[in-house]
Formats: C-alpha cells, structure tokens, sequence
C-alpha cells in the first residue's frame, strides 16, 4: 500500500496497516520538509509514479481528501481496517476507508468512499455514511442514521436513532444530537443546535 500524506492522521493508518499484516511501500507528500515518518522515507508527488499500485489518501481534512481523490480517478484505491475492529460481516465499505482501532460497526450499515471511522467510535445497524464522512474518536451513531458526503462528526458526539445529518456538516466535539441537521450545517451542545452554516 501507498500512502498519500505523512502526518499525523497518516501515522495510525500505518499501525492499521502494519497490524493487519499489509506492507506500507512509500509515502508521499508534497510538503519539501517531511523527508521521513515512523522510519518510513516520504517523497514528493504521488501522481508521476506507481500508478497501478493501491494507495490510500491519509489525510484527515475531508475536503483535501475529496480534492486529491477528485485529481486521482481511476487509481486504484486500498482500505485499511484495524484489526481490533469489529465490523459485522454484511457491512459495505467504499474504497479509500480507514477504520482505526476498537471502531465498532454493526450490521447492514454502507459506508462510502474515502471515510474515517476513528478510534473506538461506535456506528451502529442500517447505517448510511456518504463518501468523505469522518466519524471522530468515541462517536456513537445509533441505528438507523444516515450522514452526508464529507460531514466531520466531532469526538464524543452521540446521534441519536433515525437522525438525517445532511452533506458537508460540522457536529461539534460532545454534541447530542436529538434533530435532523441540514446541509452544511454546524451544531453544538446537548441538545445539539444550529449556531451557523459553513458554506457561509
């Protein structure tokens, strides 16, 4: 697998990697001064190179990690899936996903493309994640909730059963949210509220 990144977010995507057994072969980013991450080299641009091989885009920004997979058609995209997490056998999983250590998904839940489930967050049965989504450390999505394309869903967040949450949204960090959230929407609280819009 290659990566697309070498920061932070790219370095639990590597022990996800390593952990199940997948061999890291580059790293790329276009940033001049990251030469190296976990012992790993980096180098430059991705796209002048490997172009049959899987990679994954290991940024946790979820509109660059649109951007680059918008710019990468017709890649091939990998997964990296912890092995500490427990995924029911009938979950669909798009390509380009991570699913970091202890993440719990439950049964008949789709997930799109290019998706974060970070640690130990809980999605859980009939579940609908849109490409770009990043679900946040120690979420817990109920049953029956659907989520909009790139949609950050904030650490500790609760969603409770059957809720909308529309595309490009911002559930703030401890959030409970009790009401469907339009698209772009930003809430916070508990109970979650709407305080602003960001395509504003």
């Amino acid at each position: 697998m290659y990566l697309i990144g070498a920061s932070g977010h790219a370095k639990v995507v590597m022990d996800c990697l390593i952990d199940a057994g997948v061999a890291i072969q580059g790293l790329f980013d276009q940033n001049p001064e990251v030469k190296s991450l976990k012992g790993y080299t980096v180098t430059g641009d991705y796209t002048t190179s490997h172009k049959e091989e899987p990679l994954i885009i290991s940024i946790g920004a979820n509109a660059i990690r649109q951007r680059i997979a918008d710019q990468l058609k017709g890649r091939v995209f990998g997964k990296a899936i912890h092995p500490s997490a427990l995924v029911s056998s009938d979950v669909t999983i798009g390509e380009g996903t991570v699913i970091f250590h202890s993440a719990v998904i439950q049964s008949s839940t789709t997930i799109g493309k290019h998706v974060i489930i970070n640690t130990s967050a809980s999605v859980d049965h009939d579940c609908i994640l849109g490409d770009y989504v990043h679900v946040a450390p120690q979420v817990a999505i109920c049953g029956i909730v659907s989520i909009g394309e790139g949609t950050l869903v904030g650490a500790g967040a609760v969603v409770i059963p059957g809720i909308k949450i529309g595309k490009w949204c911002v559930i703030g960090a401890g959030s409970v949210v009790f009401r469907d959230v339009p698209d772009y929407g930003m809430v916070v609280g508990n109970p979650a509220r709407l305080i602003k819009y960001t395509n504003e």
